[in-house]
Protein backbone atom coordinates (compact mmCIF):
# COMPACT_ATOMS: atom_id res chain seq x y z
CA UNK A 1 0.00 0.00 0.00
CA UNK A 2 1.68 3.17 -0.86
CA UNK A 3 0.07 6.78 0.30
CA UNK A 4 2.20 10.44 -0.33
CA UNK A 5 4.81 8.63 -1.91
CA UNK A 6 5.53 6.25 1.81
CA UNK A 7 5.15 2.90 1.65
CA UNK A 8 3.52 1.47 4.72
CA UNK A 9 3.76 -2.17 5.79
CA UNK A 10 0.84 -4.07 5.63
CA UNK A 11 -1.49 -4.36 8.63
CA UNK A 12 -0.93 -7.18 10.91
CA UNK A 13 -4.90 -8.05 10.15
CA UNK A 14 -3.69 -8.79 6.43
CA UNK A 15 -1.42 -11.99 7.95
CA UNK A 16 -3.10 -15.01 8.60
CA UNK A 17 -4.20 -15.93 11.83
CA UNK A 18 -1.79 -17.89 12.56
CA UNK A 19 0.71 -15.56 11.24
CA UNK A 20 -0.88 -12.67 13.28
CA UNK A 21 -0.26 -14.84 16.49
CA UNK A 22 3.10 -15.46 16.01
CA UNK A 23 3.93 -11.66 15.40
CA UNK A 24 2.65 -10.79 18.84
CA UNK A 25 3.34 -13.34 20.80
CA UNK A 26 6.01 -12.41 23.36
CA UNK A 27 9.08 -14.88 23.08
CA UNK A 28 9.22 -15.59 27.16
CA UNK A 29 5.37 -16.37 26.74
CA UNK A 30 6.61 -18.94 23.27
CA UNK A 31 9.11 -20.49 26.19
CA UNK A 32 7.03 -20.90 28.89
CA UNK A 33 4.17 -22.86 27.00
CA UNK A 34 6.81 -24.60 25.14
CA UNK A 35 8.21 -25.52 28.58
CA UNK A 36 4.48 -26.63 30.39
CA UNK A 37 3.92 -28.47 27.30
CA UNK A 38 7.24 -30.55 27.11
CA UNK A 39 6.78 -31.51 31.29
CA UNK A 40 3.50 -32.12 30.30
CA UNK A 41 4.51 -34.59 27.76
CA UNK A 42 7.66 -35.76 29.63
CA UNK A 43 5.47 -36.90 32.98
CA UNK A 44 3.15 -38.87 30.48
CA UNK A 45 6.01 -40.51 28.62
CA UNK A 46 7.16 -43.65 29.93
CA UNK A 47 10.63 -44.57 31.54
CA UNK A 48 11.60 -47.21 29.44
CA UNK A 49 15.27 -46.88 27.83
CA UNK A 50 13.89 -46.56 24.91
CA UNK A 51 11.84 -43.13 25.26
CA UNK A 52 15.14 -42.13 27.18
CA UNK A 53 17.78 -42.36 24.29
CA UNK A 54 14.98 -40.61 21.87
CA UNK A 55 14.98 -37.67 23.87
CA UNK A 56 18.55 -37.77 24.40
CA UNK A 57 18.88 -37.83 20.59
CA UNK A 58 16.18 -35.12 20.63
CA UNK A 59 17.85 -33.20 23.35
CA UNK A 60 21.31 -32.83 21.45
CA UNK A 61 19.49 -31.34 18.34
CA UNK A 62 17.69 -29.24 20.25
CA UNK A 63 20.69 -27.55 22.02
CA UNK A 64 22.59 -27.36 18.81
CA UNK A 65 19.99 -25.27 16.95
CA UNK A 66 20.25 -23.12 20.30
CA UNK A 67 24.11 -22.94 20.03
CA UNK A 68 23.73 -22.36 15.63
CA UNK A 69 24.68 -19.09 15.91
CA UNK A 70 26.13 -17.94 19.05
CA UNK A 71 29.99 -18.26 18.06
CA UNK A 72 29.58 -15.52 14.71
CA UNK A 73 27.20 -13.33 16.91
CA UNK A 74 29.05 -13.19 19.72
CA UNK A 75 32.56 -12.94 17.75
CA UNK A 76 31.49 -9.86 15.84
CA UNK A 77 29.29 -8.56 18.41
CA UNK A 78 32.33 -8.41 20.95
CA UNK A 79 34.67 -7.36 18.13
CA UNK A 80 33.53 -4.08 17.64
CA UNK A 81 32.58 -3.74 21.31
CA UNK A 82 36.23 -3.85 21.87
CA UNK A 83 36.77 -1.22 18.69
CA UNK A 84 34.04 1.15 20.33
CA UNK A 85 34.69 1.23 24.43
CA UNK A 86 38.70 1.98 23.05
CA UNK A 87 37.74 4.48 20.88
CA UNK A 88 36.32 6.19 24.01
CA UNK A 89 38.71 5.17 26.32
CA UNK A 90 36.47 3.20 28.48
CA UNK A 91 37.47 -0.33 27.76
CA UNK A 92 39.75 -1.12 30.25
CA UNK A 93 37.54 0.30 33.36
CA UNK A 94 34.86 -1.29 31.63
CA UNK A 95 36.71 -4.55 32.42
CA UNK A 96 37.64 -3.57 35.60
CA UNK A 97 34.31 -2.76 36.71
CA UNK A 98 33.26 -6.34 35.16
CA UNK A 99 35.43 -8.20 37.23
CA UNK A 100 34.61 -6.28 40.50
CA UNK A 101 31.31 -7.02 40.15
CA UNK A 102 31.93 -11.00 39.00
CA UNK A 103 34.32 -11.24 42.06
CA UNK A 104 31.50 -9.70 45.00
CA UNK A 105 28.74 -11.26 43.62
CA UNK A 106 30.75 -14.72 43.24
CA UNK A 107 31.56 -14.68 46.94
CA UNK A 108 27.89 -13.55 48.15
CA UNK A 109 26.51 -16.51 46.32
CA UNK A 110 28.75 -19.02 47.33
CA UNK A 111 29.14 -18.48 50.62
CA UNK A 112 25.30 -17.61 50.70
CA UNK A 113 24.52 -21.35 49.55
CA UNK A 114 26.77 -22.92 51.68
CA UNK A 115 25.21 -21.15 54.83
CA UNK A 116 21.60 -22.13 54.08
CA UNK A 117 22.80 -25.53 53.34
CA UNK A 118 24.30 -26.04 56.59
CA UNK A 119 20.92 -24.11 58.36
CA UNK A 120 18.97 -26.26 56.40
CA UNK A 121 20.75 -29.39 56.13
CA UNK A 122 19.41 -31.89 54.01
CA UNK A 123 19.06 -35.54 55.09
CA UNK A 124 21.82 -37.78 54.49
CA UNK A 125 22.37 -39.65 50.95
CA UNK A 126 22.70 -43.48 50.89
CA UNK A 127 26.08 -44.32 50.09
CA UNK A 128 25.88 -47.07 47.12
CA UNK A 129 29.01 -49.24 46.18
CA UNK A 130 30.94 -47.56 43.20
CA UNK A 131 32.43 -50.15 40.59
CA UNK A 132 33.93 -47.93 37.89
CA UNK A 133 35.12 -44.11 38.92
CA UNK A 134 34.58 -41.94 35.65
CA UNK A 135 37.92 -39.50 34.73
CA UNK A 136 35.95 -35.96 35.21
CA UNK A 137 38.08 -32.94 35.65
CA UNK A 138 38.53 -29.45 34.87
CA UNK A 139 41.66 -29.47 32.19
CA UNK A 140 42.93 -25.83 33.25
CA UNK A 141 46.03 -26.33 31.59
CA UNK A 142 44.69 -27.81 28.23
CA UNK A 143 42.25 -24.71 28.12
CA UNK A 144 44.74 -22.29 28.43
CA UNK A 145 46.83 -24.10 25.53
CA UNK A 146 43.69 -23.69 22.98
CA UNK A 147 43.29 -19.73 23.74
CA UNK A 148 46.57 -19.54 21.68
CA UNK A 149 46.16 -22.03 19.02
CA UNK A 150 48.73 -22.09 15.89
CA UNK A 151 46.36 -20.74 13.87
CA UNK A 152 44.30 -17.81 15.45
CA UNK A 153 41.73 -18.47 12.84
CA UNK A 154 40.75 -21.53 13.72
CA UNK A 155 38.84 -20.46 16.74
CA UNK A 156 36.07 -19.70 14.81
CA UNK A 157 35.75 -23.48 13.44
CA UNK A 158 34.70 -24.12 17.21
CA UNK A 159 32.09 -26.61 18.24
CA UNK A 160 30.34 -23.30 20.37
CA UNK A 161 31.34 -25.53 23.53
CA UNK A 162 34.12 -23.26 24.53
CA UNK A 163 34.02 -19.74 23.45
CA UNK A 164 36.62 -17.89 25.62
CA UNK A 165 39.30 -18.39 22.49
CA UNK A 166 36.39 -16.58 20.61
CA UNK A 167 36.23 -13.56 23.15
CA UNK A 168 39.87 -13.37 22.78
CA UNK A 169 40.38 -13.24 19.33
CA UNK A 170 37.91 -11.00 18.91
CA UNK A 171 38.61 -8.60 21.85
CA UNK A 172 42.44 -8.64 19.51
CA UNK A 173 40.48 -7.74 16.13
CA UNK A 174 38.74 -5.19 18.10
CA UNK A 175 41.85 -3.43 19.35
CA UNK A 176 43.76 -4.05 15.95
CA UNK A 177 40.62 -2.12 14.41
CA UNK A 178 41.70 1.08 15.98
CA UNK A 179 45.48 0.67 14.67
CA UNK A 180 44.64 3.00 11.41
CA UNK A 181 41.14 3.86 10.75
CA UNK A 182 42.61 5.09 7.54
CA UNK A 183 42.71 1.35 6.61
CA UNK A 184 40.27 0.02 9.24
CA UNK A 185 37.24 1.73 7.99
CA UNK A 186 36.37 -0.85 5.62
CA UNK A 187 36.74 -3.74 8.05
CA UNK A 188 34.87 -1.70 10.63
CA UNK A 189 32.30 -1.41 8.48
CA UNK A 190 32.18 -4.83 7.52
CA UNK A 191 32.23 -6.55 10.82
CA UNK A 192 30.03 -4.09 12.51
CA UNK A 193 27.34 -5.38 9.67
CA UNK A 194 28.04 -9.12 10.12
CA UNK A 195 27.19 -8.36 13.16
CA UNK A 196 23.93 -6.73 12.50
CA UNK A 197 23.25 -9.76 10.30
CA UNK A 198 24.05 -12.34 12.65
CA UNK A 199 22.28 -10.58 15.47
CA UNK A 200 18.83 -10.40 13.37
CA UNK A 201 19.74 -14.64 12.49
CA UNK A 202 19.90 -15.41 16.32
CA UNK A 203 16.89 -13.59 16.51
CA UNK A 204 14.95 -15.58 14.20
CA UNK A 205 16.35 -18.75 16.07
CA UNK A 206 14.98 -17.67 19.76
CA UNK A 207 11.56 -17.19 17.88
CA UNK A 208 11.33 -20.51 17.38
CA UNK A 209 12.76 -21.95 20.61
CA UNK A 210 9.26 -22.33 22.07
CA UNK A 211 9.37 -25.45 19.73
CA UNK A 212 12.16 -26.46 20.77
CA UNK A 213 12.04 -26.05 24.14
CA UNK A 214 8.85 -28.41 23.80
CA UNK A 215 12.00 -30.98 23.73
CA UNK A 216 14.60 -29.81 25.90
CA UNK A 217 11.28 -29.82 29.26
CA UNK A 218 9.82 -33.47 27.96
CA UNK A 219 13.27 -34.75 28.44
CA UNK A 220 13.50 -33.29 31.32
CA UNK A 221 10.45 -34.03 32.88
CA UNK A 222 11.23 -37.57 31.88
CA UNK A 223 14.58 -37.79 34.29
CA UNK A 224 13.22 -35.72 36.98
CA UNK A 225 10.07 -37.89 37.19
CA UNK A 226 12.43 -40.71 37.84
CA UNK A 227 14.67 -39.22 40.57
CA UNK A 228 11.50 -38.33 42.40
CA UNK A 229 11.07 -41.79 42.68
CA UNK A 230 14.54 -42.09 44.26
CA UNK A 231 12.87 -40.43 47.12
CA UNK A 232 16.18 -39.70 48.51
CA UNK A 233 17.34 -36.60 47.05
CA UNK A 234 14.05 -34.92 47.75
CA UNK A 235 15.38 -32.75 50.39
CA UNK A 236 18.42 -31.58 48.00
CA UNK A 237 16.14 -30.69 45.42
CA UNK A 238 13.74 -28.59 47.65
CA UNK A 239 16.56 -26.74 49.02
CA UNK A 240 18.23 -25.70 46.11
CA UNK A 241 15.11 -24.77 44.07
CA UNK A 242 13.62 -22.77 46.92
CA UNK A 243 17.20 -21.02 47.43
CA UNK A 244 17.54 -20.20 43.52
CA UNK A 245 14.18 -18.95 43.08
CA UNK A 246 14.44 -16.40 46.59
CA UNK A 247 18.20 -15.53 45.17
CA UNK A 248 17.28 -14.50 41.50
CA UNK A 249 13.61 -13.54 41.82
CA UNK A 250 14.06 -11.99 45.71
CA UNK A 251 17.44 -10.76 46.73
CA UNK A 252 18.95 -9.75 43.27
CA UNK A 253 16.33 -7.76 42.50
CA UNK A 254 16.42 -6.02 45.61
CA UNK A 255 20.15 -4.86 45.16
CA UNK A 256 19.04 -3.11 41.97
CA UNK A 257 17.29 -0.41 44.50
CA UNK A 258 20.62 0.88 45.60
CA UNK A 259 20.88 2.27 41.19
CA UNK A 260 20.29 5.63 40.57
CA UNK A 261 18.32 6.90 39.29
CA UNK A 262 15.59 4.34 40.49
CA UNK A 263 14.74 1.61 38.69
CA UNK A 264 11.98 -0.91 38.95
CA UNK A 265 13.10 -4.30 39.89
CA UNK A 266 10.11 -6.01 38.74
CA UNK A 267 10.59 -4.67 35.63
CA UNK A 268 14.09 -5.72 34.91
CA UNK A 269 12.96 -9.22 36.64
CA UNK A 270 10.06 -9.24 33.81
CA UNK A 271 11.98 -8.39 31.10
CA UNK A 272 15.01 -10.95 31.62
CA UNK A 273 11.87 -14.13 32.36
CA UNK A 274 12.94 -15.53 28.92
CA UNK A 275 16.78 -16.41 29.14
CA UNK A 276 15.88 -17.82 32.74
CA UNK A 277 13.35 -20.14 30.81
CA UNK A 278 16.11 -21.17 28.21
CA UNK A 279 18.89 -20.69 31.15
CA UNK A 280 16.69 -23.33 33.13
CA UNK A 281 15.65 -26.49 31.00
CA UNK A 282 18.56 -26.10 28.15
CA UNK A 283 20.99 -26.22 31.50
CA UNK A 284 23.24 -24.95 28.61
CA UNK A 285 24.93 -20.89 29.09
CA UNK A 286 26.01 -21.10 25.49
CA UNK A 287 22.36 -22.20 24.54
CA UNK A 288 20.88 -19.00 26.42
CA UNK A 289 23.32 -16.40 25.38
CA UNK A 290 21.58 -14.97 21.87
CA UNK A 291 18.48 -15.26 24.02
CA UNK A 292 19.72 -12.98 26.92
CA UNK A 293 21.65 -10.59 24.17
CA UNK A 294 18.51 -10.27 22.47
CA UNK A 295 16.37 -9.13 25.49
CA UNK A 296 18.99 -7.14 26.92
CA UNK A 297 18.36 -4.75 23.62
CA UNK A 298 14.76 -4.91 22.25
CA UNK A 299 13.94 -4.90 25.93
CA UNK A 300 16.31 -2.46 27.88
CA UNK A 301 17.77 -1.00 24.78
CA UNK A 302 21.50 -2.17 26.12
CA UNK A 303 24.14 -0.72 23.85
CA UNK A 304 26.11 -3.80 22.04
CA UNK A 305 29.21 -2.02 23.67
CA UNK A 306 28.38 -2.53 26.73
CA UNK A 307 26.34 -5.80 26.69
CA UNK A 308 28.50 -8.00 24.64
CA UNK A 309 31.75 -7.21 26.51
CA UNK A 310 29.65 -7.75 29.92
CA UNK A 311 27.96 -11.11 28.74
CA UNK A 312 31.28 -12.26 27.47
CA UNK A 313 33.29 -11.93 30.65
CA UNK A 314 30.00 -13.05 32.63
CA UNK A 315 29.30 -16.28 30.70
CA UNK A 316 33.18 -17.12 31.05
CA UNK A 317 34.08 -16.03 34.71
CA UNK A 318 30.91 -16.03 37.00
CA UNK A 319 29.83 -19.58 36.97
CA UNK A 320 29.53 -18.93 40.96
CA UNK A 321 25.58 -20.58 40.12
CA UNK A 322 27.22 -24.13 39.31
CA UNK A 323 30.10 -23.72 41.98
CA UNK A 324 27.55 -22.85 44.70
CA UNK A 325 25.03 -25.90 43.63
CA UNK A 326 28.72 -27.96 43.95
CA UNK A 327 29.39 -26.42 46.98
CA UNK A 328 25.79 -27.40 49.04
CA UNK A 329 26.30 -30.68 46.91
CA UNK A 330 29.61 -31.51 48.23
CA UNK A 331 28.12 -31.00 51.94
CA UNK A 332 25.35 -33.29 51.37
CA UNK A 333 28.06 -35.62 50.28
CA UNK A 334 30.54 -35.31 53.34
CA UNK A 335 27.42 -35.88 55.63
CA UNK A 336 26.87 -38.77 53.78
CA UNK A 337 30.22 -40.35 54.33
CA UNK A 338 30.08 -39.24 57.80
CA UNK A 339 28.61 -38.19 60.92
CA UNK A 340 30.87 -35.73 62.51
CA UNK A 341 29.90 -31.83 62.46
CA UNK A 342 31.64 -29.58 59.22
CA UNK A 343 33.78 -27.36 61.08
CA UNK A 344 33.83 -23.46 59.91
CA UNK A 345 37.25 -23.90 58.85
CA UNK A 346 36.46 -26.75 56.40
CA UNK A 347 33.44 -24.83 55.76
CA UNK A 348 35.57 -22.13 54.37
CA UNK A 349 38.23 -24.30 52.28
CA UNK A 350 35.37 -25.33 50.41
CA UNK A 351 33.96 -22.35 50.03
CA UNK A 352 37.46 -21.01 48.21
CA UNK A 353 37.64 -24.02 46.41
CA UNK A 354 34.36 -22.97 44.55
CA UNK A 355 35.83 -19.48 44.65
CA UNK A 356 38.52 -20.39 42.20
CA UNK A 357 36.53 -23.46 40.60
CA UNK A 358 33.60 -20.62 39.06
CA UNK A 359 36.22 -19.16 37.26
CA UNK A 360 37.91 -21.90 35.36
CA UNK A 361 34.26 -23.63 34.19
CA UNK A 362 34.31 -21.68 30.50
CA UNK A 363 34.97 -25.05 29.01
CA UNK A 364 31.51 -26.99 30.55
CA UNK A 365 28.85 -24.71 29.26
CA UNK A 366 26.52 -27.69 29.45
CA UNK A 367 27.48 -29.64 32.64
CA UNK A 368 29.29 -26.77 34.61
CA UNK A 369 27.73 -27.93 38.46
CA UNK A 370 28.29 -31.43 38.03
CA UNK A 371 31.78 -31.10 36.75
CA UNK A 372 32.56 -28.30 39.53
CA UNK A 373 31.27 -31.48 41.84
CA UNK A 374 33.55 -33.72 40.67
CA UNK A 375 36.41 -31.22 41.20
CA UNK A 376 36.01 -30.59 44.57
CA UNK A 377 35.55 -34.17 45.32
CA UNK A 378 38.54 -35.15 43.73
CA UNK A 379 40.71 -32.45 45.22
CA UNK A 380 39.37 -31.66 48.76
CA UNK A 381 40.88 -33.80 51.26
CA UNK A 382 43.37 -35.15 48.94
CA UNK A 383 40.39 -36.98 47.47
CA UNK A 384 39.17 -38.53 50.00
CA UNK A 385 35.85 -38.23 48.71
CA UNK A 386 36.95 -38.66 44.76
CA UNK A 387 34.43 -41.55 44.01
CA UNK A 388 31.27 -39.34 45.94
CA UNK A 389 30.16 -36.74 43.17
CA UNK A 390 28.48 -40.41 42.11
CA UNK A 391 25.75 -40.89 44.33
CA UNK A 392 24.66 -37.34 42.64
CA UNK A 393 25.15 -38.83 39.20
CA UNK A 394 21.50 -39.27 38.46
CA UNK A 395 20.39 -36.06 39.57
CA UNK A 396 23.38 -34.21 37.73
CA UNK A 397 20.66 -32.90 35.14
CA UNK A 398 18.89 -31.08 38.00
CA UNK A 399 21.69 -29.63 39.76
CA UNK A 400 23.33 -28.31 36.31
CA UNK A 401 19.69 -27.05 35.70
CA UNK A 402 19.79 -24.88 38.90
CA UNK A 403 23.26 -23.78 38.43
CA UNK A 404 23.19 -22.58 34.64
CA UNK A 405 19.91 -21.05 35.81
CA UNK A 406 21.40 -18.60 38.84
CA UNK A 407 24.55 -18.56 35.88
CA UNK A 408 22.46 -16.89 33.39
CA UNK A 409 20.20 -14.87 35.48
CA UNK A 410 23.67 -13.00 36.98
CA UNK A 411 24.94 -12.71 33.77
CA UNK A 412 21.64 -10.91 32.99
CA UNK A 413 21.41 -8.68 36.48
CA UNK A 414 25.11 -8.13 35.63
CA UNK A 415 25.19 -6.62 32.15
CA UNK A 416 21.78 -4.23 32.89
CA UNK A 417 23.65 -2.95 36.42
CA UNK A 418 26.66 -1.79 34.18
CA UNK A 419 24.96 -0.64 31.21
CA UNK A 420 22.37 1.49 33.33
CA UNK A 421 25.77 2.84 35.72
CA UNK A 422 27.42 3.63 32.97
CA UNK A 423 24.91 4.87 30.63
CA UNK A 424 25.17 2.71 27.94
CA UNK A 425 21.14 1.95 28.39
CA UNK A 426 18.11 3.49 26.47
CA UNK A 427 14.78 2.30 28.44
CA UNK A 428 11.99 0.84 26.59
CA UNK A 429 8.27 0.83 27.45
CA UNK A 430 7.16 -2.25 28.79
CA UNK A 431 4.54 -2.79 26.33
CA UNK A 432 7.36 -2.86 23.66
CA UNK A 433 9.25 -5.85 25.91
CA UNK A 434 9.77 -8.93 23.59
Amino acid sequence: MVRSGCAYPPSPLAYPLKIRYSLTMKVWVKLLIGSILGMTIGFLLPNSEGVFSALQWVEKLAIGIGRYAVIPVLFFSLTIAVYELRMDEQFWSMVLKNFLLIVVVSVFVIFSGIMVTIIFSPDRIPIETVEQLEVLGLSIGENILELFPSNMLSVLAGGGIYLFPVCVFAGFLGMGLNYDRNYSKPVISLVDSLSRIFYHIASFFSEILGFIMIALAAFWAVRFNGVLQAKVYKDLIILLGVFSVVLCFGIMPLFLYILKPKVNPWRVLYGFLGPALSAFFSGDVNFSIPVLQRHSKENFGIRRRSSALSMSLFATFCRCGSAMVAAAAFIVIIKSYRYLTIGTLDLLTIGLYAFAISFVLARHPGDGAFIALAALCLTYSGGEYRAGYLILKPMAFYLVAIGTFIDVMLNAFGTYVLARTNGFIEDEKLVHFI
